[in-house]
């Protein structure tokens, strides 16, 4: 945690914002300080005041007005120290640019005076070199400190000009404020201290210091204190946050599970429950954030109290520390008194029930119900394994009821999963991970939070609601020591964005997709005939022209062209568009899957069961049958760079598999069980780790398969957005573009199990 108790140097006062007027952003004038500790020009406060009352622009906090005007706010005597600093490094009178000497007028020399070489610290006058050798020579001055003046200028003795520096008293010029009244809490100077002050006890300034001083850092240890425990509120509150997305997360996959077992027309309820469910967790996050921005506007108020306070207490001569002491000691008391907030407020969180009645069309199967959230003071890991465990607690004793009630729950992640039954049975599962940054809290039905009565923390409210879905069969067991265990990569959301453009004239029909360029994607439209870039932030960058009348299918980018399928050709052409050679393919094959190899220089496609390999000058480099299997039909190929001859990966149609071969043919891996929920393998991708990304469109999912071809579980499923996935691509090894059929396009980042 970083300390609060630095104290600021005098270089920082003097080089930083801090003596710039925040209204004006000008250098401050006749500077006026707000009992709020924020200091301002005069003449800005006066065009600022509002009739009796001003707002501070910083801090937003409305004090009132003095009846004398805003002249009578406090006089901050520490910023005209530091101007008066800062003004005396400025030229003064110049002479042929040079700064002129103050006393050569004064002894008879030109009205001008000589060429300055040299400041008297004490008098603040800048002299030449003779008058500062005279000076030193005199009864009165030959203590003064004499400098050169281009290391005063240079800053170099600002610490001890600042020293030397008194306040002056605005009563009487020329004199120095000496003494404090104690009984009128004001500073004198010697004339001051006669009449009417002169019966009144008064002290030193460094005597007064010294005894006012301890009030003020204690009062400033206790603001301290206190921004700690904002700090700790803010993070307890992204915390709770966290584990508020992590259980929405959960209870989606949850829903997805639970649904897959059920029959395809009571399937229906599913899309209604997590409208449910981000409908929840929208409007948490919104009342979170609001919380967020009043304790960060706290915490900002307090800091900059502080801040104030600790230059003054750090930099500040006894004068201007006595003369602020006021201000300063009623401010932090105020912000002492403000009450802080002890933690995060209670949190429903969402957690999924099931109903009987599974065969009742009418009847809604699935069901959310939010549990109110214990706040975690400590913010740890204890605290969340504490939670954990009574939340588990809490769900073994509903879970009699529901078995009683007939209500299906949804299974742990925990290795093997029952077959699919007529009712999938399941158990449920809690955990808590802080991995997102955000935080939510539902309000009770009657417009308010919820609190939380004592007992079991988990008091719930249902929702009811249909679910919009297809049937789709249950997700196979994970891979060994895989599941659950955090090893497989995870998706990270990171953008959507839609393809149609301005010029479109009918809605995209996505069949290809490929890397092209540093984070951009190529892609192949073939309803509006165009090869379109975009950014992976989903910015347009324009079209690589095709020839007219093609229609793109499958497109590859190379080292410096494009190659893509349209209808039984195989075309290249460079990044403008210009053909550099076409060939013949299989009019037996509806479309061609095109894929480059790693080295850019070639480009493979699947022809009537085989795989062709040509170079850049168009002859055929290779062509081999995988297996030997003539009668396979590649849909996808994408090169896999983990194996150092070089794999292909294709959805094989006519086996209704995935076949991995390498260069020659040889099959080195094949899925076809009972992961692909007996549908036609579509688009697949390869990340840099070789694992193997493969799009189920009839069941809305993308699942992974190991470099070797096994199945390890579910990477995306309707939960994250996907209705009906079309083709997909991997770009720099670590970002999943997937491309729907209504032409959106979403893209994921893979982050891999050892990030």
């Amino acid at each position: 945690m970083v300390s609060h108790g630095s104290s600021p140097s005098l270089l920082e006062a003097l080089s930083s914002d801090f003596l710039a007027c925040k209204i004006c952003l000008e250098q401050l004038q006749a500077p006026k300080t707000l009992p709020c500790l924020h200091t301002y020009c005069q003449d800005c406060l006066g065009q600022l005041a509002d009739g009796s009352h001003i707002r501070c622009p910083e801090c937003r906090e409305t004090v009132p007005v003095p009846p004398e005007g805003v002249a009578a706010f406090k006089t901050n005597f520490f910023v005209n120290g530091l101007l008066d600093l800062v003004k005396a490094r400025a030229c003064g009178d110049l002479r042929a640019g040079k700064p002129a000497c103050a006393l050569c007028p004064l002894v008879g020399g030109t009205s001008a005076g000589g060429p300055a070489t040299a400041r008297c610290l004490d008098c603040a006058d800048d002299l030449c070199q003779a008058c500062a050798d005279g000076h030193r020579c005199t009864r009165q001055t030959h203590t003064h400190r004499v400098v050169d003046l281009v290391g005063y200028r240079a800053g170099w003795y600002d610490e001890e000009a600042r020293e030397r520096q008194a306040a002056q008293c605005p009563q009487h010029p020329g004199e120095a404020l000496r003494f404090l009244c104690q009984p009128c809490s004001q500073l004198l100077c010697r004339e001051c201290r006669l009449d009417p002050h002169l019966d009144h006890p008064c002290l030193p300034l460094a005597e007064a210091v010294r005894a006012r001083r301890p009030g003020l850092e204690e009062l400033l240890a206790g603001v301290d204190s206190n921004l700690v425990e904002l700090e700790a509120a803010r993070r307890m509150e992204k915390e709770a946050l966290a584990r508020l997305r992590e259980q929405a997360a959960r209870v989606g996959t949850q829903v997805e599970e639970a649904a897959e077992g059920v029959l395809r027309a009571l399937l229906a309820q599913k899309q209604e429950v997590l409208r449910q469910l981000r409908a929840h967790v929208e409007a948490a996050e919104e009342a979170a954030r609001e919380r967020l921005a009043e304790l960060e506007g706290r915490e900002q108020v307090a800091r900059a109290a502080a801040a104030f306070a600790r230059r003054v207490l750090s930099l500040g001569r006894e004068a201007e520390i006595l003369s602020l002491e006021g201000a300063i000691a009623q401010r932090l008391r105020q912000l002492q008194d403000c009450p802080w907030a002890p933690g995060p407020a209670p949190c429903l969180l969402p957690q999924l029930e099931l109903h009987p009645g599974l065969l009742d069309k009418n009847c809604h199967l699935l069901q959310l119900s939010f549990e109110e959230q214990q706040p975690q003071k400590d913010g740890g890991k204890d605290g969340a394994g504490t939670q954990g465990g009574e939340e588990s607690q809490s769900r073994r004793e509903d879970a009699p009821k529901m078995e009683r009630q007939g209500g299906v729950q949804p299974q742990a992640r925990d290795g093997a999963q029952t077959p699919k039954e007529e009712k999938a049975q399941t158990t449920r599962e809690d955990g808590v991970q802080t991995l997102e940054e955000d935080r939510a809290q539902i309000p009770h039905e009657d417009g308010g939070p919820q609190p939380h009565r004592g007992g079991r923390p988990n008091k719930k409210k249902k929702f009811k609601g249909r679910l919009k879905s297809i049937s789709r069969e249950p997700s196979p067991a994970l891979g060994p020591n895989l599941d659950g265990s955090g090893l497989l990569p995870r998706p990270i959301f990171s953008c959507s964005f839609p393809t149609r453009m301005p010029g479109d004239k009918r809605s995209p029909r996505i069949t290809g997709l490929c890397p092209f360029g540093p984070r951009e994607i190529l892609v192949a439209d073939e309803q509006n005939r165009a090869l379109k870039c975009f950014s992976l932030n989903g910015d347009y960058k324009g079209t690589v022209p095709v020839p007219e009348g093609c229609s793109p299918c499958s497109v590859a980018a190379l080292q410096s062209a494009v190659a893509f399928s349209a209808g039984a050709r195989l075309y290249l052409i460079s990044p403008d568009g210009e053909v550099q050679w076409r060939r013949a393919l299989s009019l037996s094959q509806a479309s061609h899957a095109v894929a480059a190899l790693p080295s850019g220089d070639r480009v493979a496609v699947s022809v009537a069961g085989h795989v062709e390999v040509y170079n850049m000058e168009g002859s055929l480099a290779t062509r081999f049958i995988p297996g030997g299997k003539a009668s396979r039909g590649l849909r996808a190929l994408v090169f896999l760079t983990t194996s150092p001859q070089g794999h292909f990966v294709g959805s094989d149609w006519q086996q209704n598999s995935v076949v991995i071969c390498d260069g020659l043919g040889q099959v080195v891996g094949e899925y076809k069980g009972p992961g692909l929920h007996g549908c036609q393998p579509g688009s697949v991708s390869v990340d840099k780790k070789g694992y193997i990304f493969l799009t189920l469109r009839e069941v809305n999912k993308v699942v992974i398969l190991d470099p070797k071809g096994s199945l390890l579980g579910d990477f995306l499923t309707a939960y994250h957005g996907l209705e009906k996935p079309r083709v997909t691509t991997m770009v720099d090894g670590r970002y999943l573009v997937v491309s729907l059929s209504n032409g959106t396009i979403h893209v994921f980042r893979v982050r891999s199990p050892d990030s």
